[in-house]
């Protein structure tokens, strides 16, 4: 149920990106697979020349490790514009640079992870989420939540309780500063005007 989750999550107004140690070609492909990338494979950028090219419109980016070391803030600015970013043959340090720099651009950046070297990564992350069944000891200390199915659908289902408790909140405090207004003014009116308090 993977694709169908990863449809509703970019329904939902999230930007998900994939960061795997899988090589660049096997990377896209389950990408593919799994609807993180959704365009042609001529509209993916793949290359750090590719920055240069003005007259394409890139709207994904598969993005090798080893060019994060390259990368320049300008670089960075073009790249968190994309939708669709897979990061493939990364290291654990570029993990955790991918991460800051999401969050050096005002992302509220979550991240899923099972392995010891995901640690540094989640630990970082607003939100780290581990999984329980397969992750490491290491993983779990490092997280601020464990997905005790392991079931990527749950992240979706806590998205949206979220979204509901906080809508909920917001009605709330609507209702209240609606129901003590009425009060608030005649109050306010009596004192300005120096009448005898009702």
């Amino acid at each position: 149920g993977i694709k169908e989750t990863v449809a509703k999550i970019k329904g939902a107004g999230i930007n998900m990106s994939m960061i795997t140690g899988d090589h660049p070609i096997t990377a896209e492909a389950i990408a593919r697979q799994v609807g993180i990338i959704s365009v042609s494979h001529e509209r993916v950028l793949r290359h750090i020349d590719d920055f240069n090219l003005q007259s394409q419109n890139f709207e994904s980016a598969v993005i090798h490790g080893e060019m994060i070391e390259n990368f320049t803030d300008e670089h960075w600015d073009r790249l968190i514009l994309l939708k669709e970013i897979v990061f493939a043959r990364t290291q654990p340090k570029h993990k955790l640079d991918i991460v800051k720099k999401f969050q050096e651009y005002g992302h509220v950046v979550a991240v899923s992870g099972d392995g010891a070297n995901d640690s540094p990564a989640l630990k970082t992350a607003d939100l780290g989420i581990s999984m329980n069944l397969t992750a490491s000891d290491v993983s779990k200390e490092a997280a601020d939540m464990i997905l005790l199915d392991d079931n990527f659908n749950t992240i979706l289902i806590g998205i949206a309780e979220g979204r509901l408790i906080f809508e909920n909140l917001k009605k709330s405090i609507r209702y209240t500063l609606t129901h003590i207004t009425a009060e608030i003014t005649s109050l306010a009116t009596v004192a300005i005007c120096g009448l005898a308090f009702p």
